[in-house]
C-alpha cells in the first residue's frame, strides 16, 4: 500500500469517525469537496499543506493521517 492510498483510508476513517460528510471537512479545511473525494480515494496525491488543512480541519496530528493502518489479529 503507498502512502496515498495509507492517506485516503486514515482521512475517511477519522471523517466518519467524526461524524463529518465530505463537504463538512472540505469547508473546515479550505477545499472542494470534490478534491477531497479525489484524495478519499487515492486519486491525487496531497501535498504537505493540504495534509496540514485536513490534519486541523481533523484535529489530529498529521503524522495521524500518514501512519499505516495497524493489522488487526
Amino acid at each position: 500500500m503507498d502512502l496515498k492510498e495509507i492517506m485516503a483510508i486514515n482521512v475517511r476513517r477519522i471523517r466518519h469517525d467524526k461524524e463529518m460528510t465530505q463537504e463538512e471537512l472540505a469547508d473546515q479545511a479550505g477545499l472542494s469537496a470534490r478534491y477531497l473525494g479525489s484524495i478519499e480515494r487515492a486519486d491525487v496525491s496531497a501535498s504537505v499543506t493540504v495534509l496540514g488543512q485536513l490534519a486541523d480541519a481533523l484535529r489530529v496530528s498529521a503524522s495521524d493521517l500518514i501512519s499505516a493502518p495497524k493489522r488487526r489479529q
